[in-house]
Order: C-alpha cells, then structure tokens, then sequence
C-alpha cells in the first residue's frame, strides 16, 4: 500500500529500527554488536546492483482532477500482433486507472466510480491483474481487473487496443455482488478487496481471482463467470485466513504492531501460472507460498526484518515504539513486503520478485519450487542522469518478452512512491519503466 504521508513517518522509523537500533533504546545503543549489525545492514543494501528506469510516466498527485490520484499497482498488457503497441494499466486509486503506451505516455484515463450515496466511500481501485482469452458471451477477450477498495467489487475492463475513446472498455456486470462485506455498513468500515492475483486453470480454462482484505488476514477465491452482454462477474469459491499471530523460536508469541483491531494484511500478490502457485506478500511479515486454489497449508518462504520485534502502539501519535529486536526475522526485506511479480522463463526457470519497501530494494528468489524459491540476489532501482529511483515502492509487474524496440528483452514497471522532486507538500507518485534485459543482467552478475 501506499502509505499516508502521516504515517511515512512510522514506515521510516520501522525500517531506521532495523537498520540503526539505536533507537530501541540507551542500552541497545551503546552495544557495539548492534552497531555492527547496522553496519552490516546499510552495506548490504549499498552493496546491491542498481538499475536506472528508462522512462517514467506523468507525476500523480493527491488532488489531480479525477479524484485523489496516487500512483499504487501497474500490469503489462502484450499486443502479440504488435509488440510495440504493448500497453501498461496502471490503478491509481481515487483516481481510477491509467494506461500507458512504452512511452510511459498516457493513453487513457478511467474514473473510478463515485459514491452511490452522500457519506459513502467513493471507488478506489487497489490492484490490477490481466485475464487473456475469457470466453465471455461476445467472445474471447483480455481483460483487465482491478479491485475496488471503495465499494468492494471487483471490476473488468475489456482490452481492444485500437478502440476507438481509448482501449479499455468497462464490462462489469452491474449485479457483481460484494466481495467481503455483508451490506453498505461493512463496506463503509473499508474492510474491503485490496490486493488481487488473477489466474487460469489450465486443465478446465476456468479464470480465477485471488483477493485480500484490507486490514485482514483473509484471502478469498473467486471465479469470474461471464454474464449477460458481454459483461463479466463472480462468484466465492472458497475464503481462508492467514495467521495473525506467530509462535517465536524462543516459545514467545508475536503479532506485528498495528492500530487496535487492524491484523497484518496482504496486498501484493501474484500466481504462477506454471503450476498454480500463489505467492502472497503479508506486509509487516514476509512472503506466503500456497496453491492458488487456496487448498493445503501456507509455507513461509522468507520473513521480514522486523519479523518478531515487539512494538507499543501509541495512540496519540497513532505511531509504533518498536523494541528490542530478538533476531528472529530475516535479512533480505524490509516491512512493507509489497509489489510481488514474476519473470518467467520456458523452461521453467525465472525469479519472483518483491518490493521491500523500507529499504527502496528488490528481493529476487528462485521461481522454482523444487528450488525451494531461494534467494537469488537483490537491486535497486536508483536515480540515473535524468530520471529518479523508485522508493517505497507499492506495485511492480515484470514481462519477460520482447516488446518492440523499446524493450526487446521485456519490462519491468514499479512504482514509485516519492517522486523527485516532489511538488510542495503534496504527495508525489508515478511509475518508473526499467528495461528488464538490464535487471537481468545484474542478478546474473
């Protein structure tokens, strides 16, 4: 998620926790294993190769017209009779969507819908995924899905990249039922769908949906199901719920520190299309690995730094006091784990990817599971000639395929979640375009 500039500061002094324990307290400051830990954990960042985008789209503020816009989740749509004409769909919250051609130039712009009533929340799309082929009643089409936070539906929008009004046309069956809430008083409290990884099953051709809930542990399946008109909604499969809290080595139990009555929530996410894997981003804990069919147990595959510290929630300053840390979590990512995304390979091969926000990095792991997902490597992407780094970065999408001249060894998208410079006190998001042949190599290197 992208996370408030009110609250920036506590996503700032998490990671500083992490990374200067000085600020656990007097005692932990003085310890010199802690200050080489810290000085371990600054140089291991610095010591990652660096990547620098090649094109970055047009800067979205908090108060652009359209509605609060701010830059969160991007997909890569390939036009596989025109490889160049390729497009990126972006979400942009209040805003709605963006898309954009290679360029990063806009194409599009869709509004999300607005409150139905006075004092209800208005759309908020989260995350978007890709569907290609559905089978809807006016034949095949590729489609782009997007989770509404605001009214908590999902909603689609066909793909046709020479239509004429723009290349997307929305086709959400008005009837598509809520995903989580039971009627307007829930969805008013904002429990809502929140990240999304689409998927489709090779051996029936049914696509699916893979949901979180805002502020929740929980998942839940959905199959899409063509309706009437060419439109397309939903129906629940199956819901399950990741824990909350965790048994520590030492016999303790923890639970990320959090606002009251708030668990530790999953956004990012993404299925591999291979063997129908789901991999799930929980932010203030690590990367889940369970079928995407929701069925068996989840696997941890990597935690957090900040997996296992204790924090006091403050009410007034709505910020954690984290403590002591005890050495339990892990060494590649930092809290928020966000942005996850694969690059696949015929073979099999490739790498899942993951945003650690706190520290403005990438995780890369092994795509196999026979590999067991482990680690591979790590970069940034940082500041070139002219254009800035990505930091605190929400969303990232990765195709591995040629796409055009611009991009013959693929993309990688990410966003940025503080565009430099920043235009006043105004927060300022967009998506950086960063040749994937280049991220690559450096993991190769």
């Amino acid at each position: 998620m992208t996370t408030p500039r009110t609250f920036r500061s506590l996503v700032a002094a998490a990671t500083t926790a992490l990374l200067a324990p000085a600020l656990a307290g007097p005692a932990l400051a003085e310890s010199p294993s802690h200050v080489r830990a810290t000085s371990t954990a600054r140089a291991s960042v610095d010591a990652l190769p660096a990547v620098t985008a090649r094109a970055e789209t047009p800067v979205l503020h908090d108060d652009d017209a359209g509605g609060n816009a701010d830059a969160d989740d991007p997909a890569i749509w390939r036009n596989a009779a025109a490889p160049g004409r390729s497009l990126v769909v972006a979400t942009a919250k209040e805003g709605g969507l963006r898309v954009y051609d290679l360029d990063a130039r806009p194409v599009q712009t869709i509004a999300a819908p607005p409150a139905e009533h006075e004092g209800e929340a208005p759309g908020r799309f989260n995350n978007v995924d890709l569907v290609h082929g559905m089978r809807l009643s006016s034949g095949r089409a590729d489609l782009a899905v997007t989770s509404d936070r605001g009214h908590d539906r999902l909603r689609f929008y066909r793909i046709d990249r020479d239509r004429t009004g723009g290349p997307l046309v929305d086709v959400t069956d008005p009837a598509a039922p809520a995903v989580f809430s039971r009627d307007q008083a829930e969805i008013d409290e904002q429990r809502t769908a929140y990240g999304l990884a689409t998927w489709t099953d090779p051996s029936s051709g049914r696509s699916y949906a893979v949901v979180s809930r805002r502020e929740r542990t929980t998942l839940t399946l959905l199959e899409l199901l063509p309706a009437a008109g060419g439109k397309v909604t939903y129906r629940t499969v199956r819901t399950v719920d990741l824990p909350s809290s965790f048994r520590l080595p030492d016999g303790t139990s923890w639970s990320p520190c959090a606002e009251p009555d708030e668990l530790p929530q999953v956004e990012g996410m993404v299925v591999d299309p291979a063997d129908g894997t789901l991999y799930a981003g929980q932010e203030d804990v690590g990367i889940w690995r369970v079928r995407a069919d929701l069925r068996g147990t989840p696997e941890l595959i990597d935690k957090v730094r900040e997996y296992g510290v204790p924090g006091t929630y403050d009410e007034q300053t709505e910020e954690c006091t984290p403590g002591a840390d005890p050495g339990f979590g892990g060494t590649r990512l930092t809290a928020d784990v966000e942005g996850l995304t694969l690059v696949t390979e015929a073979d099999g091969d490739g790498y899942l990817l993951a945003s650690s926000q706190g520290d403005d990095t990438f995780a890369a792991y092994d795509r196999e599971r026979g590999d067991d997902n482990e680690y591979e490597g790590g970069f940034r992407v940082a500041p070139g000639t002219t254009l800035d780094g990505s930091e605190e970065c929400d969303g990232a999408a990765a195709l591995n395929a040629p796409l055009g001249s611009r991009y013959p060894r693929g993309l990688l998208v990410v966003q940025d979640g503080h565009d430099s410079p920043a235009d006043g006190d105004r927060p300022s998001t967009d998506f950086k375009f960063v040749d994937l042949g280049k991220v690559l190599d450096a993991l190769d290197d």
